[in-house]
């Protein structure tokens, strides 16, 4: 498995902060770094990190495609694939209708379908990019028929930039299968959803498509609770169970839920709505914990993180959990960073 770094936030806002993460984590021997769109747009630290970094994969996990045009979508990830000289991996998902129509002012509808035409817009306005060829594209949700030489990049060698998408729903699995390189799996996961529910899903979308489920490169930020003495890995349960309620509370992840029978997700729901986010961990029992997250003694982390995803996924990164309004729980050395990637990579 490749092992990857995630920079959620940048630190201290700034962008030159953010390539020097990426040189840190080229420099320990990391495969991969992904920005996420959180409280920062996450294509302006890869377009930083790309010309202070040589082998490292880039990519976001995600961008979110509903708030941009394809045609924006297009143009930044080209620019940012021959920045990188190849490296960069475009992520995209979904978001939730709320905040596409009430933060972003877009237009919501069919999200699965949506994102199965957004992406073959993208490999078409490339390929006239590349090709020199009309630009004709109609769909149901997206038509592009106007490309004119000024406007268009000039070819390149990494115009078949790889595409992951993001999800949790059979519709959105199915996506991933038929026209998605890679896909990431939401870090609300367990074990048999990734059997019963991810897998099978794939492989009906890839089958569709001509080709297999195999061709669809996996990754995910495992959930992870550890720590270096026994109250680390407390404070780490603690917060990782509050960040395990968080996702619980959205409907939109309700799917794993209901496979596993649990029926705490309503009244987390209600919680939320009424700010009582630091009590809604406790209504998370210590075996769905261990369903959902890897514990282990910081020490045999990495392992355990293999012995859970080797076989099944191609990438993988650790997810530790904060508290809201809290600094991080544990401030890792690089030599505990280097322990933990011998650790996955066995």
């Amino acid at each position: 498995m490749k092992v990857d770094q995630t920079l959620h936030n940048l630190p201290s806002g700034s962008l030159f902060d953010g390539a020097g993460y990426a040189v840190w984590a080229e420099s320990l021997g990391f495969d991969g770094l992904f920005t996420a769109e959180t409280g920062h747009d996450p294509f302006l630290p890869i377009a930083v990190a790309a010309g202070q970094t040589t082998s490292i994969d880039l990519g976001t996990a995600i961008a979110v495609a509903f708030a941009r045009s394809p045609m924006t979508v297009a143009y930044t990830a080209w620019d940012l694939a021959e920045a990188s000289g190849g490296r960069f991996l475009l992520g995209l998902g979904t978001q939730i209708k709320a905040h596409i129509v009430r933060r972003f002012q877009m237009p919501w509808s069919s999200p699965a379908p949506r994102m199965r035409e957004y992406i073959a817009a993208l490999r078409a306005i490339w390929s006239s990019w590349q090709t020199g060829g009309r630009l004709a594209f109609a769909g149901d949700f997206y038509e592009f028929n106007l490309m004119t030489p000024f406007f268009s990049p000039s070819p390149m060698s990494y115009s078949e930039i790889p595409i992951y998408v993001a999800g949790v729903g059979d519709y959105m699995c199915q996506v991933a299968g038929e026209v998605a390189n890679g896909f990431h799996i939401h870090p609300f996961h367990t074990l048999r959803y990734l059997n019963e529910v991810v897998g099978p899903n794939m492989a009906k979308g890839a089958a569709r498509a001509g080709r297999t489920a195999d061709e669809v490169e996996l990754a995910t930020g495992a959930l992870v609770i550890t720590g270096r003495t026994e109250e680390e890995l407390a404070a780490s349960r603690i917060a990782t169970k509050i960040q395990i309620a968080f996702y619980a509370s959205t409907p939109a992840y309700r799917g794993v839920l209901d496979l596993h029978g649990w029926d705490f997700g309503t009244d987390l729901t209600a919680m939320s709505r009424r700010g009582e986010w630091m009590e809604m961990g406790n209504v998370i029992p210590d075996e769905v914990v261990d369903e959902l997250a890897v514990t282990a003694p910081l020490d045999s982390l990495g392992e355990a993180l293999r012995d859970k995803y080797e076989g099944r996924l191609d990438r993988v990164g650790f997810y530790f959990s904060t508290i809201p309004g809290q600094p991080p729980l544990i401030d890792l050395t690089d030599e505990e960073w280097a322990s933990l990637l011998a650790g996955v990579r066995g």
